[in-house]
């Protein structure tokens, strides 16, 4: 037999109408081509798979048992196929009932994931869902297909073969307890460079020291680092407990009424934001279920308004 992997397909489709029609004038009919075609078919299905498929009659042809097991593993051969289309072509998101496992930093996942799943469970009422922070191994569950969205900040490194767009310009301020006795009066250099600290660690990103620090050496400051942690929930206590202030997000002040955002001292233009990205494997940016996660999470960063921060509160 000749290798099978260098088998027409449509070579299959010929056994099939064949073997239903029991003639070759008929098959030819059935399939729209012509007599000299399936002849030449018939003489390569010979080649593959032996003399033994067909047993010639006075008025058509006869398949054998071989042909026949071939002709319904062909059907179960294109069953697969035709469901991976099937999957493009017929996805309705309310009656999907697979697994959906979106993987992001800690810190997006406790700012934004109630609000995220709401978003998802609204359009996918029948799905199940998995909603984790990403950890060192989720590079190579994504790459494994085992993530079907991710989100992280753009400044954190991603091979490739992850598609990444931009979901969010999220603009940076100083954020600290409700009247602060400081920066309700002042939030420049000279007002806050003595103040404690916090920041939120992002794993992949932050070195030695951060980028904050190194703005402090910069203005001719040392900064007071007083708490770096992964939890945004113990980093808000300190702060509604504490004079510490912390570079963050108006987001994190959002359902807090103890606490309070400022405005920024004088710093660079991209020390001012940070950009939050969405992504998923470049191999399924046309699969229909990973394009509606990202139309569904940057519809839901598109509808959200951030909060300015306020002097003389």
């Amino acid at each position: 037999m000749r290798e099978l992997r260098d088998l027409d397909l449509n070579l299959l489709k010929l056994l099939q109408a064949v073997i239903e029609t029991r003639n070759t004038h008929l098959a030819a009919d059935k399939l729209g081509i012509s007599q000299t075609s399936v002849s030449r078919g018939m003489a390569k299905l010979r080649e593959t798979f032996g003399d033994q498929l067909f047993i010639r009659k006075a008025h058509g042809v006869e398949p054998s048992e071989l042909a026949t097991r071939l002709a319904i593993a062909a059907d179960e051969m294109f069953i697969p196929v035709v469901k991976v289309m099937e999957s493009y072509q017929n996805f309705e998101p309310e009656n999907f009932r697979g697994n959906v496992n979106i993987s992001m930093n800690i810190f997006i996942l406790d700012l934004f994931g109630e609000g995220i799943f709401t978003a998802l469970r609204d359009v996918l009422p029948n799905a199940n869902f998995k909603m984790t922070y990403w950890q060192d191994q989720s590079v190579g569950d994504m790459l494994n297909g085992q993530i079907d969205y991710m989100l992280h900040f753009a400044a954190f490194p991603l091979p490739q073969e992850i598609y990444q767009h931009k979901l969010k310009q999220v603009k940076l301020c100083l954020i600290a307890k409700k009247n602060h006795p400081v920066l309700k009066k002042s939030s420049d250099w000279q007002a806050i460079h003595e103040l404690p600290i916090t920041r939120i660690l992002i794993d992949g990103i932050n070195a030695k020291r951060s980028p904050m620090e190194e703005l402090y050496i910069a203005k001719g400051y040392q900064a007071n680092l007083v708490l770096e942690t992964h939890s945004v929930t113990v980093l808000l206590n300190k702060l509604k407990n504490s004079n510490a202030i912390s570079y963050g997000s108006s987001f994190m002040t959002q359902n807090d009424p103890a606490l309070s955002c400022y405005p920024l001292p004088d710093m660079p233009k991209d020390a001012r934001q940070i950009q939050l990205n969405g992504g998923y494997l470049q191999s399924k940016r046309g699969f229909p279920l990973n394009q509606l996660l990202h139309q569904i999470i940057q519809q839901y960063f598109d509808g959200l308004g951030q909060p300015e921060p306020k002097i003389n509160q």
